[in-house]
């Protein structure tokens, strides 16, 4: 290979919006069933990172293996990589922390401010030019999560900050992936996250064996023991952590990260159907006007500006 830069490939924007909504519907599951083993005094969330990652990893480098060339695969900023992989493993911790303390879908319209920050990170590090039909979607977008969220009731505790700062760690994580890691192989994204879920998940378990420590619930660095229903669970997660970390990485790279990120607004609507399924929490009709806010942002955030 020359050291000419490559050509920047074409944004291809159905490709990017339709996997980053299959994406989200893929976590947004995860997530509920997260929530479930968090609420339960199950598997804590360290065991739980470790596991997961540790089915999925090998599935993922076998497969990898099988359909791409090793050349592919080679990572060409491993920095990056690892920046990447960090960011979205802290994402993940703020966020599964507050899962057993809120209800779903109040975690999941506190997260959505996200795309606030995508947009305005798209803006200021990526060289995106976001117009206004952005701007105006991503503001009905967030009048839609106020809906949902409603500042000042009972939802508004200090564990709403939470999801609100793994969007931030999100934004960053995937304007990265927009400007740094664009030319890295899906499957290497992927790869380094699962491994990084893996070190961090072993090294949270280790601290607990070696420095004990009182901590209930999700928060437990103890091994809980696996029954087979446990390790059915964890297998479901493993594909859907699959699913999202090469859906994630394929979208963002696809097209321009306000475009993806505002569709990322359709975690909340799935969030929703998720939390009345598992949890009977139902939606009323602020709630619904709210996601109904939510899908005309996406409509209008779509409309780039030339």
């Amino acid at each position: 290979m020359s050291n000419t830069p490559a050509t920047p490939r074409a944004d291809n924007v159905p490709l990017g919006v339709a996997t980053i909504v299959g994406t989200v519907l893929a976590l947004s599951l995860g997530d509920a069933l997260i929530k479930s083993l968090g609420g339960a005094g199950g598997m804590g969330l360290w065991q739980l990172f470790a596991v997961r990652s540790a089915l999925a990893f090998p599935i993922l480098l076998i497969g990898a293996l099988v359909f791409l060339k090793t050349s592919d695969l080679a990572p060409k900023a491993m920095r990056w990589i690892v920046l990447r992989s960090l960011l979205l493993t802290a994402m993940w911790i703020a966020y599964y922390f507050a899962l057993p303390l809120l209800p779903l879908a109040v975690a999941a319209a506190a997260y959505y401010t996200l795309p606030l920050f995508i947009v305005t990170f798209a803006a200021l590090f990526g060289g995106e030019t976001v117009g206004r039909s952005q701007w105006a979607g991503v503001c009905l977008g967030f009048i839609g999560i106020l809906l949902v969220l409603r500042p000042g009731g009972d939802a508004f505790v200090w564990a709403a900050l939470l999801p609100i700062f793994s969007a931030i760690l999100y934004a960053l994580a995937m304007i990265l992936t927009r400007t740094k890691c664009r030319d890295e192989h899906p499957a290497t994204l992927a790869l380094g996250l699962n491994a990084t879920f893996i070190v961090v998940g072993g090294a949270g378990l280790l601290v607990g064996l070696l420095v004990p420590f009182e901590a209930a619930g999700f928060l437990s660095p103890e091994w809980a023991k696996m029954q087979p229903a446990d390790w059915r669970t964890s297998a479901i997660l493993a594909s859907l952590i699959l699913v999202a970390s090469v859906g994630t990485a394929v979208a963002y790279q696809a097209a321009p990260a306000s475009t993806v990120g505002t569709f990322d607004f359709a975690y909340v609507g799935f969030a929703l159907i998720w939390g009345a399924v598992f949890f009977a929490e139902r939606p009323d009709n602020l709630a619904l006007a709210g996601i109904a806010l939510i899908v005309l942002a996406g409509v209008l955030a779509v409309k780039r500006s030339e």
